[in-house]
């Protein structure tokens, strides 16, 4: 029997920490190729090629890499090492977003919401804690996610002929706050908050309703294979309800600034209606491949760590 102690939301905290640690680390590289997707096409970008021309086409469109080709570019332009760049923002943003965001759909799960007498959980329920939890876990992040987007990009801005932007993750936090002050930190934290609550509504809702789902209309057991089954799905969801508030934060952060203000997109909703205007509704889904690639492994790895993780310590099965 798990002790109170064990059952704790620090305690939680701290297993589901470890297990988003892990999985992070292990599909880092995908992130990475999604965010660079993801700013291919966007209106105001010049890339320069290694003999410093420009790399539009005649007619003035940017070359277009798929997911395969702009990973191998990063590999031979700027090094195998830099498919982990912006990795340490990126490890700090899950120990604040996935420690909150676990903790908060379990404490809305029990405490709130509550599970029906007979110990199911109704769709609609895992959804809005889903969408809650994501969202309350998402804004404390948003900070440590903005400054891995900068820091992602800076390779890139290297081959469009710019300056570096940023030398390290303290020197990217030292910037944002002396350029827009202590708030700038959560620049573009709307469409992120959006895309969070969007994600965590398709992971733990699909993940929690899909486990016991099998449990209940399966013989298989609460093990790593109802866990991989559910984590398959949860993954898929995820990436398709995703994506596009991804794509919409991904350009609001990165996108220039001056006196603390975007220059290319005033929020948004003004890049959204942009990207859709300018290169199309399927551009909203630019790195789906990618973040569906990366998702599916990412919460095989996440789901099975953590449940194991519980059960090594005695804390019930999520």
């Amino acid at each position: 029997m798990a002790t109170k102690a064990q059952e704790s939301f620090v305690f939680k905290y701290g297993l589901s920490v470890t297990a988003a640690c892990v999985a992070e680390t292990v599909t880092y590289p995908l992130d990475l190729t999604k965010t660079r997707l993801q700013v291919q096409g966007e209106h105001g970008v010049k890339v320069l090629d290694s003999q410093g021309a420009s790399g539009r086409g005649p007619k003035g469109q940017l070359p277009h890499r798929g997911m395969l080709a702009t990973a191998v570019g990063i590999v031979k332009e700027e090094g195998l090492r830099k498919l982990w760049q912006g990795v340490p923002p990126a490890l700090y943003r899950h120990v604040i977003y996935t420690g909150c965001r676990m903790s908060f759909y379990e404490m809305l799960r029990e405490d709130v919401f509550k599970k029906n007498a007979d110990g199911g959980f109704p769709v609609w329920k895992a959804s809005m804690c889903g969408l809650c939890a994501g969202a309350m876990g998402q804004f404390m992040a948003s900070p440590a996610d903005l400054v891995k987007v900068n820091m992602q990009m800076e390779g890139k801005r290297r081959l469009e002929g710019k300056p570096p932007r940023v030398k390290n993750m303290g020197h990217a936090f030292r910037q944002i706050v002396t350029e827009a002050g202590f708030l700038g930190l959560w620049r573009g934290w709307i469409p992120n908050v959006q895309r969070a609550a969007l994600v965590n509504l398709g992971d733990l809702a699909t993940y929690d309703t899909a486990k016991h789902l099998i449990l209940r209309k399966t013989s298989l057991h609460d093990n790593y294979v109802t866990h991989s089954l559910a984590s398959v799905c949860s993954g898929l969801v995820a990436a398709l309800m995703g994506t596009p508030a991804d794509v919409v934060k991904t350009r609001v952060m990165n996108q220039p600034t001056k006196d603390g203000k975007g220059l290319l997109y005033k929020g948004s909703i003004d890049c959204l209606v942009k990207t859709v205007k300018k290169e199309g509704f399927l551009a909203l889904y630019k790195g789906l491949l990618p973040i569906w690639a990366r998702m599916a492994p990412w919460s095989i790895v996440f789901w099975l760590t953590y449940e194991e993780v519980r059960k090594l310590t005695g804390t019930s099965s999520f």
